[in-house]
Formats: C-alpha cells, structure tokens, sequence
C-alpha cells in the first residue's frame, strides 16, 4: 500500500539571539509562541515553537538560538525558502508591515502565484503567498489581526544536491503528486489544505553548510505513533536509514535524509503542545522534559532571558 503525508508538521531552523528572533516572529509576524523548551539533545539551547493559536501541525516553525554561532550557507541539502500563506486580500497589509520595520522585500510569480520574499533577522528567506485555502488563524498580536494574520506554511522550496533523488523521494516514498514544473522549479502537492505545495529546485546544487539562516530540517506529518510505525518500516524498505522513534515530548520523531541530502522528519501530530500546560497559557512558561526537570535551576541560569514583545 502506498500511503501518503498530509503535508509540512514543522520546520526547524538555526538562528541567533533568541529576543531577535521572537522579536521578528512574534513582535513583525504576529505569530504565536506556542512553546518555550529547550533542545533535548542539548538542554543549555532554547528550542522555541511558533504557529498559529492553537500551535496545529503545519503552522508550526521551531528554532534553536545560538547566539555568536556561524553563518550557515545556502545550498544543496536544505530547504531554501520558507513559504507562509495569509489570507486573499491581504499581501498590502504584509508589504506595508515590512516597510514599517525597514524590511527589504522583493516581489516574484511562480506557478501563477504572486509571492513576496524577504529575510529574517538572522538570514533565513521567507517569502508570503495568498491562498484561500486554510483556515484563518484567530490569534491576535499587535497590528496583526485574524483577517491578516499568517494561518501557516504554504510550504517551502527544497534546494537539493541530487535533485532527481529528492523528487523521487517527494513521489514514491513521501506520496506528494507532482502537478508541473515551470523554468527550473518542479511544484508537488499534499492533501491537506496548508503545508502542501512543495517547490523543488531543479538544479544541482553544491551542498550548504549548517549554521545561523539555515533550515536544519522539515517535518512530514504522520497521523498517530502507529501511522508513524507504519511510515517507518515503508520508508525502509525504500531503501532509507531511519532512526529509532524519538519522543519529543509533543510529538513523536523519526529522521531520514533523502538523497538530495536533505533532512527529513516524520512527526506525529499528537500529543500537540498544550498536554503539558494549557491552551491559553502556551508558551509563557519555560517547559521542561521530565529529565531535566531536576536541572532547572542550572538551565535557567544558562540560557538568555527573552520577552514576548509587542513592537506596534
């Protein structure tokens, strides 16, 4: 049986001062911090989740600050560009938005689509496209209200060192349907209705180099852990080595790297993020895995102090 993702869970990327990086996503993009933990493989590293009110899947984009850290590079093995979707009618508001905080934009088409892009603080791109489809995300932060507010990814553009390979691995083992290719840019598609449409850059690309501006890997959705089990074991027998299941507290992990080389995640969409703390307190609280709960102290004295602020 052929099975299929629903589309984005998550992407993770690298950046650098955490209060720069809430600033941006929060205080200009008006997205919600649903999360504040650490990176459980090295607990002295926030790991920050934004989204939209309710953090769902597909909304989600997770950083791990390292102040002082390098500047990655772009290149093969990564995802390029981080696409947002807002709602039709609403890229003035965006474009105006960008200009208040001294944001350099350009405009682009591709696939009929108009998209504005642009950088982050610390390098990543990202760029905004209208959609209908998604619900409207009804979180409210500063000037950024419910009828222009981000409802979640688009999707993303895929920058590979074997191109072919990673298209095959989006088709046969991932089950996005390609729907056509335009210049050097192959566009695929999931079922769901945000986190869907895929853009893969044809062209080989030289590999890029890990650090600050850098995407470390993107999420496929798995319904639950035993969905997640089966997506396991079909992945395998593509011809992929995949990790253990890891528990990631609000989810559950498994990784790949395809052979375009770029990082691959399939993530459960349960628990979510409001198993630990509740729907209206998320994201207020340093949240910690159970074993690190003994080592708080110690945490919270290492890591920088941030604030969630409103910048209108």
């Amino acid at each position: 049986m052929k099975k299929k993702t629903t589309g984005i869970h998550h992407i993770t990327a690298i950046v650098g001062h955490p209060q720069e990086n809430v600033d941006f996503y929060a205080g200009v993009l008006g997205l919600r911090l649903v999360k504040k933990t650490v990176n459980f493989d090295d607990p002295e590293t926030y790991h920050l989740y934004f989204g939209n009110e309710g953090g769902e899947p597909g909304t989600i984009i997770t950083f791990f600050p390292w102040p002082n850290a390098h500047k990655g590079k772009n290149g093969g093995g990564q995802v390029g560009v981080t696409t947002y979707v807002i709602p039709v009618g609403a890229m003035s508001f965006w474009e105006n938005r960008l200009k208040k905080f001294n944001i350099a934009y350009t405009k682009t088409e591709r696939f009929g689509e108009q998209y504005v892009s642009f950088d982050d603080p610390h390098g990543l791109h990202l760029e905004l496209v209208e959609r209908k489809a998604g619900k409207i995300n009804t979180w409210s932060f500063g000037e950024v209200t419910p009828e222009v507010a981000i409802k979640g990814f688009g999707g993303a553009i895929l920058f590979s060192a074997n191109p072919t390979g990673t298209a095959k691995a989006l088709e046969d083992v991932m089950g996005l349907e390609k729907v056509g290719i335009e210049e050097n840019i192959a566009r695929f598609r999931s079922t769901a209705d945000i986190g869907n449409i895929i853009d893969l850059n044809m062209t080989t690309l030289p590999r890029g180099e890990m650090g600050v501006g850098i995407v470390h890997h993107i999420a496929w959705r798995a319904s639950d852990d035993q969905d997640q089990l089966e997506w396991r074991e079909y992945v395998e027998t593509h011809g992929y080595g995949v990790t253990p299941v890891k528990d990631r507290n609000y989810f559950n992990a498994i990784y790949f790297r395809e052979h375009g080389d770029i990082l691959f995640e399939i993530a459960t969409d349960p628990p979510g993020f409001a198993h630990d703390e509740s729907q209206q307190t998320m994201g207020e609280k340093l949240m910690l895995p159970a074993q690190y709960e003994s080592h708080r102290d110690k945490i919270e004295r290492t890591i920088l102090p941030f604030e969630v602020r409103k910048l209108d």
